[in-house]
């Protein structure tokens, strides 16, 4: 049997190869403290779950779901970027629902390049961001994200070369898993620099709510007012623990929506339409949910962050996400993934390999703090006496 050459570069993932590791220390009959996940164990909130519920019973909902019937959704979603963001869009032509956001990150890509065109990546960054250029035949030029640039990347750094056979860039801040934030002037410097060469400017945005210093994190959209370039992805995963559910959605340019839509017909229709009317429901709530979620994550920060000092491995004190960004001991600073697999079979305690997000992310590892704080403790104990082990 023969396979496509595109599932070359797809051989290797850092979370599957973890899930294979966790699965063999498992059935030596270790316990495993999986932090090695960006999987929230939060519950979904009730009174999304009541709205799912209701319509079990409406057969109305028990069919297809084509774009005419998310127009509901749609119309929430452009109420609430104008209320979040002040950013008024035509739900008809400038809104997508998306079966989570990574559908989104993936598909475009295939609306967007031709064969050996370059994307624009940031490196450390997301695996699906580079799984949807490498599915569509493109190359990925990655961006460096380095500390001493507050894990922004430098346009101007980008070869003419690379620059010349480029259509789009793809952002996320903040950011999985550097957890960098962006400001508005950021944005702004992306917009006109894809304006300039002619990309499309995607900007994932999964972490919106997850910030801690009461700074609301800026949508590409307010530095593309009029969407000439840009589109963003959203997602109820992270902010409304309805990562199962798999909604999210696109708001941007109606030429990148347009064709984003055209790919996702062939691919799916929608959601069932009783999850979007949890959806609906979660974005047209207070702010209550999401308070309650930041608190948490804020806590579980704090406990991890002093946790590990304690065992002397001090890490910055990220401002958003849900996760650390660690750099590693002198000993495995060039060999991430040895360290998390060592520290997996010795201790039972999961990371991601910083190597696993790109090139530069070498040198890492990421914490998902997806567990209470007392876990988070033994997890950090446990690291300790691996750490104090010759």
């Amino acid at each position: 049997m023969q396979f496509a050459d595109r599932l070359q570069p797809l051989q290797s993932n850092v979370f599957a190869d973890m899930d294979i590791a966790k699965s063999q220390v498992q059935k030596q009959g270790m316990s495993v403290i999986d932090l090695s996940l960006g999987s929230s164990d939060l519950p979904t909130a009730p009174f999304i779950l009541e709205a799912i519920a209701e319509a079990l019973n409406d057969p109305n909902t028990h069919g297809y779901s084509l774009f005419g019937s998310t127009q509901d959704f749609r119309a929430t979603v452009a109420a609430w970027m104008q209320q979040r963001f002040g950013i008024v869009v035509d739900p008809e032509t400038e809104i997508l629902p998306l079966i989570g956001s990574q559908e989104g990150t993936a598909h475009l890509p295939l609306a967007l390049l031709n064969p050996r065109d370059f994307a624009l990546l940031q490196d450390p960054g997301y695996p699906s961001h580079y799984g949807g250029i490498h599915l569509a035949g493109g190359q990925v030029y990655g961006m460096p994200l380095l500390a001493e640039n507050n894990f922004l990347p430098v346009f101007a750094d980008i070869p003419s070369d690379v620059l010349a056979q480029s259509k789009m860039m793809v952002l996320s801040y903040p950011h999985n898993p550097t957890t960098a934030t962006a400001s508005l002037d950021f944005f702004e410097s992306a917009v006109d620099f894809c304006g300039q060469h002619n990309l499309a400017l995607v900007h994932d945005f999964p972490y919106l709510d997850l910030e801690f210093n009461g700074i609301s994190q800026p949508s590409i959209l307010q530095a593309d007012r009029d969407r000439l370039h840009s589109i963003e992805f959203f997602t109820m995963s992270k902010s409304f623990n309805m990562g199962g559910f798999r909604v999210g959605f696109a708001v941007g340019n109606r030429e990148l929506i347009k064709a984003l839509r055209q790919i996702k017909a062939v691919v799916d229709f929608n959601q069932y339409q009783g999850i979007m009317r949890g959806a609906i429901k979660a974005l047209n709530s207070d702010h209550a949910v999401v308070e309650g979620v930041v608190a948490t994550f804020k806590e579980r920060r704090d406990v991890m962050v002093a946790a590990l000092a304690s065992i002397g491995w001090q890490i910055p004190e990220p401002a958003a996400t849900m996760y650390l960004w660690a750099k590693l001991p002198d000993r495995y600073a060039h060999n991430s993934a040895k360290f998390c697999l060592d520290l997996l079979e010795a201790t039972g305690v999961a990371l991601s390999a910083g190597s696993g997000f790109g090139k530069h992310g070498e040198g890492y590892v990421r914490f998902a703090l997806v567990y209470p704080p007392e876990v988070l403790r033994e997890a950090a104990h446990k690291i300790g006496n691996f750490l104090a082990t010759p």
